[in-house]
Formats: structure tokens, sequence, C-alpha cells
């Protein structure tokens, strides 16, 4: 939203408009192209309003009209973003074992492997029965991100259950705008919410404790991945807010989340928290070092309130139903009610 705009004519960065004001308007670049083994002048003229966003376009190549179009946000959602293929080098150790890593995670056995591996590892941990009541509160909460990729007309993957982290919803294609991040990572918790009305509904129902433990410890796990920390949902969701307003308030504000992380997990002595910060920061640092690369579209003023007032109203959601079995005098179910008092 600075301004920052780049045109690349077969992967070469023919012309460039740095970040400045203003930033809605019409523009023009000039550049020279090669085009049937000559070189021609070329104007490309874009015509760009933010709010709602619409971009026009208009390419002139020796003064003739060669293409013209028009972007909305409708249109940008529901494209894939283009990225120029880098050219063929040796492929080293890392690349061996991303390849492998890809070749993992397109193998249906996989999925199998792992949601048997968390089952066992939650099964030691736990008690069986608490294990599939876990997992079937992370399977909710990742189908919740599913569904919403879906709803953008993305290609997705599945998701994979990994021991002791939790679960990972995958697409095959990127997002395009910040809209699509935060709505994305915001349908994970929103179907963990809804999970956990279903279970105080059951229990209220029939008085059977197992589904008011399930509904207050599900609350407690989808809270705590509400967490403004990158990269739990709460901390992308605090991303696509702040770098939609500013990247230096949003780089500030991510920093922020991140310290909050480092306290939380030092005081509760999560280790594993420490490696999810770790993750975390050097995908904030990517995102800042980048900015101006990005082809995200930023979160327009109704967007942002609906985000913010979306994230307030489902983290209010758990608190309250967490805060309900912590009022019943109950000391299993009144646990997750200690860990926020504490």
């Amino acid at each position: 939203m600075a301004g920052w705009q780049r045109v690349f004519w077969g992967g070469d960065l023919v012309s460039e408009r740095a970040a400045g004001y203003p930033t809605e308007g019409e523009f023009s670049h000039r550049f020279a192209a090669e085009a049937d083994a000559q070189e021609v002048d070329c104007e490309l003229v874009l015509a760009l309003q933010w709010e709602p966003f619409r971009c026009e376009h208009r390419l002139l190549v020796a003064d003739q009209s060669v293409d013209e179009g028009v972007r909305d946000l409708d249109a940008l959602q529901r494209s894939t973003p283009s990225v120029e293929v880098p050219a063929e080098r040796s492929v080293g150790r890392l690349g061996l074992l991303t390849l492998a890593f890809k070749l993992l995670k397109s193998a249906k056995a996989i999925k199998v492997l792992l949601a048997g591996a968390s089952l066992a590892a939650y099964s030691w941990l736990f008690s069986f029965q608490f294990a599939v009541a876990l997992i079937l509160c992370l399977v909710v909460h990742e189908y919740g991100h599913l569904r919403a990729m879906q709803y953008f007309g993305m290609k997705t993957k599945g998701m994979y259950l990994i021991p002791f982290l939790g679960g990972l919803a995958l697409s095959d294609e990127r997002i395009n705008t910040r809209w699509q991040g935060a709505v994305i990572a915001l349908m994970g918790p929103t179907f963990g919410l809804a999970l956990s009305v279903l279970f105080l509904v059951i229990y209220w129902l029939t008085g059977e404790a197992i589904f008011a433990g399930l509904s207050a410890f599900n609350a407690l796990l989808n809270l705590f991945n509400l967490l403004p920390v990158v990269p739990l949902d709460g901390g992308h969701v605090l991303k696509s807010v702040c770098f939609s307003v500013n990247s230096v308030f949003g780089l500030l504000l991510c920093i922020a989340g991140a310290l909050l992380g480092v306290y939380v997990s030092f005081y509760f002595h999560l280790s594993l928290l420490v490696f999810l910060l770790i993750v975390g920061c050097m995908e904030i640092f990517l995102e800042w070092k980048m900015r101006h690369l990005s082809v995200l579209l930023p979160l327009n003023r109704n967007a942002l309130v609906v985000s913010i007032f979306w994230y307030l109203a489902i983290s209010a959601g758990f608190i309250a139903i967490i805060m309900y079995f912590g009022s019943t005098g109950d000391s299993v179910l009144g646990l997750p009610m200690q860990v926020l008092k504490s």
C-alpha cells in the first residue's frame, strides 16, 4: 500500500516505482523490451484503487494497444500467484532433503503413519480415551483451515497430525491476499469453538462429565493457539493485520508477540513453544526483509475491523467456556481456569 511497483518482462525487471505517495490513481511505466528479435518501446498504464480494490491495466507496444483488463478483489483471491522459476542448478544435500520431505508429504500413507504415531504418543502421555478425544479436537480444528482454503478455491493436500506439535493443514497453492491469510487462520479456532459449544450442549443434556471435560480442555487448547505468536494461528492473524497497517508497526507488534511467547514459554516451562518462536521469528524477519516484493494485497479498513472483531469474539467465547466450568467447583474442570489465572 506504500505504492511500490515493479514491472517484469520475460523475468527481467524493466521498470520500478519506489515506495511513496500518492498510492492511488493512474500510473505509467515506460520501458524498452525485446519482441520478435527487436527492441520496441512499451508503456504499461495502470489505474489503481484500493478500497474497494480495483486495478485496470493497458499495455501499449510501439504505441499500439495489445492488452488490457481489470482485476478486482474477487478475481485476485481466486487466482494463483505466478512465480518465476529459477534456473536449474545442482541438487545439494538441502535440495535432496527438501525433495524427500515433499515426497513424504504427498504420500497418503504418511498421514496414517503420523496419525497412528500421534495416537500412540498421546496415549503414552495420558490415556487412550484422552488421546482419541484430543485427536478429534485437532482434526476439527484443522478441518476448519481446510474448509477456508477450499472456499477460496485453493487446492488442498489434507491434514497431517504431528506428535507433540498438533496438526497441520496444507495447500498446493499460496494465498494472494492478507484477508485469505486471516480467514484461513481464524477458521480453525472458529471450528474449535463450535466443537466446544457442541460438547457443552451435550453435557447439559446428558450430565456426562466427559463432555464437560472435552468442552473445557478443547477451549484451552484453541485459546492457546490464538496467542499472538507466529506460527500459531493468532500470530498469523496479527501478522495479517499489522503488515496491512504499516510494515514498521507490524514488525514491532510481531516482536512484542514473540517476547510474550518467550515469557509464557519460560513461565510454564514450555520448551516446544521456544522452538515455535524460533521458527516464527525467522518467518517474521523474512516477511520484513521481502516486504517490498510481497504480492499479498493488504487488508482494507472493513477487513481490518472484521479480522480484529472476529479474533476477539472467538477468544472471548473460549474464555467464557473456561470461566463457566471454572465456576462449577470441580477441581478437574477448573484446571483450564487455573491456567488462565496463573
